[in-house]
């Protein structure tokens, strides 16, 4: 699978979901950002676009543009809890560096 969910965010993914009482899943996606070029979106999805991609993983379905499946293949979503931090990271196996303020990634 392309992309995958670790137990924590995949709990998570569902608790957000029962809250909005609606949606299909969470969205996956990189925007044009940052000094170094690229950074993260996520969102929850209520319905599909054209050039979307299902994957499902911990009966979460993970939806990602084809534009942004090149960059984000192989990654994993996780969640956790620092102290006072918490928040999904990527595991991205595909980032070749970050800038200094870890907003924004290159590949």
């Amino acid at each position: 699978m392309p992309i995958s969910l670790s137990a924590a965010a995949a709990d998570r993914v569902h608790t957000f979901l029962q809250k909005r009482g609606h949606g299909i899943g969470v969205r996956l996606g990189v925007k044009t950002t940052g000094c170094s070029g690229l950074a993260y979106v996520l969102e929850f999805v209520d319905s599909l676009n054209p050039d979307d991609e299902v994957f499902e993983d911990h009966d979460i379905k993970v939806i990602i543009d084809r534009k942004s499946l090149v960059y984000l293949a192989g990654t994993e979503l996780d969640y956790a809890r620092n102290g006072l931090n918490e928040g999904f990271t990527f595991n991205n196996p595909n980032v070749k560096d970050e800038c200094g303020c870890g907003e924004s990634f290159t590949v």
